[in-house]
């Protein structure tokens, strides 16, 4: 069901020149506001007030999990943090955007729980800007799925709405329905970092018919928030399973976590 959900879904959406087209006319009758609700937006589509308080990362940032480094490593090539150097992730990279903290939890909190889609731009943008090195390694991109029966509450996949313009705009593949999730699992919210690990056991999986799809290639797996890595690690797994050569994760936001 959730394959069949996933692509009556994308059929349905309109075409990028008649979304452009609407958006232009909405422009006309009711001129932009702030995603953020602050004054006249910026092109980012956030109030300058709010656009200056985001805690965007920039390197150098740990290569295995995208965590910043409070002070330079003064290491050639691509560092790791201790944390990753004593327990690798099962993704080989990851890249945030930027920290998830009191002024960027509720634009990314809007867009994942209350239906925000028009969030979806400005948070590719951001990933675009900070996984540039693991988009152009990619062979394809993939959304971290929802279960079916989240996914109409929902009415959206907020990962897929990021993944999708992502592969668009760099050419590359975008694999909709090759990850999926097999059960419903209670919110990872507040769970401890085992906890998590075995809410997620066994959760995903790659249809026999979708692993042609990942053989061989790099895929960048795409999420909101990245915490513990759980549940990216599961997703990662099941990829490198059946067959994947590697996987990198691109997310809009990570929790700051110790060194």
């Amino acid at each position: 069901m959730v394959g069949i959900d996933a692509a009556l879904l994308e059929r349905l959406k309109p075409g990028p020149r008649l979304r452009a087209a609407g958006r232009g006319l909405l422009d006309i009758l009711m001129p932009p506001v702030t995603l953020d609700g602050g004054a006249r937006p910026l092109a980012s589509g956030l109030s300058d007030q709010a656009w200056s308080r985001i805690s965007f990362l920039e390197d150098p940032v740990c290569d295995g999990c995208g965590q910043a480094f409070e002070h330079d490593p003064g290491v050639l090539g691509h560092p790791s943090c201790p944390a990753c150097q004593a327990k690798p992730h099962v993704f080989a990279r990851a890249r945030a955007a930027c920290v998830y903290d009191d002024h960027s939890r509720d634009l990314i909190l809007a867009f994942k729980r209350a239906d925000r889609l028009e969030h979806a731009p400005l948070f590719t943008r951001w990933i675009s800007r900070a996984a540039t090195p693991l988009i152009e390694t990619a062979d394809a991109v993939v959304p971290v799925p929802l279960h079916w029966s989240r996914l109409i509450r929902r009415r959206a996949n907020q990962a897929a709405e990021i993944a999708r313009p992502l592969a668009r705009a760099a050419g590359r593949a975008y694999l909709a329905e090759t990850l999926i999730r097999t059960r419903a699992t209670p919110t990872q919210g507040g769970k401890s970092a085992r906890s998590r690990r075995q809410n997620v056991k066994g959760v995903f999986a790659v249809p026999a018919a979708r692993a042609r799809d990942v053989r061989g290639r790099r895929i960048l797996l795409v999420d909101d928030v990245l915490t513990t890595g759980a549940t990216a690690d599961a997703c990662a797994r099941v990829l490198l399973d059946a067959g994947a050569r590697a996987v990198d994760l691109a997310v809009i936001a990570r929790v700051r976590s110790r060194q």
